[in-house]
């Protein structure tokens, strides 16, 4: 039960930036390989919509979110900012605290589906 039903929790602020497990995803995959493209590519996503992403998110916080080095004879790479860093811990925590607060709410849509057998 614990991943049942799965959360996806999106936002959408005024500014017109809309955040949601897609970008988290991304932003963890960068903190994990350094790279804008190698995440991109975990996620089945194409190196020009990853950075689109990147850009847009970027462009939208007071502080970017990834700070990124072009490739080259060293290589390139990405990483999160301090900013980027918190902002995914933010939405972490919240998708936590919706699961936490939220269980008795989620376990009565979860009983109410057609084919619920419990566990």
């Amino acid at each position: 039960m614990e991943n049942d039903p799965r959360l996806s929790l999106r936002l959408h602020f005024t500014q017109g930036l809309t955040f949601g497990r897609g970008k988290a995803d991304l932003l963890r995959l960068i903190d994990e390989q350094g790279s804008i493209s190698a995440a991109g590519r975990a996620m089945n996503m194409s190196y020009r919509r990853a950075w689109a992403l990147v850009e847009e998110m970027n462009l939208a916080f007071n502080q970017p979110l990834v700070d990124s080095s072009r490739g080259g004879a060293k290589g390139g790479g990405a990483q999160l900012t301090p900013t980027g860093r918190q902002m995914l811990a933010d939405y972490t925590a919240l998708e936590e605290l919706l699961r936490r607060e939220g269980d008795g709410e989620l376990l009565r849509m979860r009983a109410a589906l057609k084919g619920y057998a419990p566990q």
